[in-house]
């Protein structure tokens, strides 16, 4: 049987360190979200969630997905011109620079939400877990507003 000094001599040698813990995620603390909000279909049609996401810190943040209570599904989208038509299509990954800040509208990144799991109408506030890369969540909530209310 191995010593409590020796195993930690050779626990120490090999590059460890004893009790050693994974540094917390931080990239949604330095985030900071704006202008949050859900254009309302009515007959349960698919919503979407727009935003202003900041990135203040000087290390970039890369949203990987979302999630709500309320919906049963919600997906990272950007619509694109193609020259002839507007495309949607959905995406991994949005990255936000360092220093900088992100708009989430119609015309470019959106989330898709689907299958509301209980009624939503406009002035509701709905909760949305933005995940990152990173491991990190931002919890934000969502004013629903008519599609006309912008």
């Amino acid at each position: 049987m191995i010593s409590a000094t020796v195993a930690f001599a050779l626990f120490m040698q090999l590059g460890c360190t004893p009790l050693a813990a994974a540094p917390a995620p931080a990239a949604a603390a330095r985030l900071e979200a704006a202008d949050a909000w859900i254009r309302w279909l009515p007959a349960d049609l698919p919503a979407a969630g727009y935003l202003k996401l900041s990135n203040p810190s000087g290390v970039p943040a890369t949203l990987i997905g979302a999630s709500s209570p309320t919906y049963a599904q919600v997906t990272l989208h950007r619509s694109l011109d193609d020259g002839d038509r507007m495309q949607m299509k959905p995406v991994e990954r949005i990255t936000i620079a360092a220093h900088s800040s992100l708009d989430f509208e119609a015309s470019g990144y959106h989330m898709m939400l689907m299958q509301a799991t209980k009624p939503v109408k406009p002035a509701d506030h709905v909760p949305i877990t933005l995940q990152f890369a990173d491991g990190s969540t931002l919890l934000v909530q969502f004013e629903v507003r008519k599609p006309d209310a912008g």
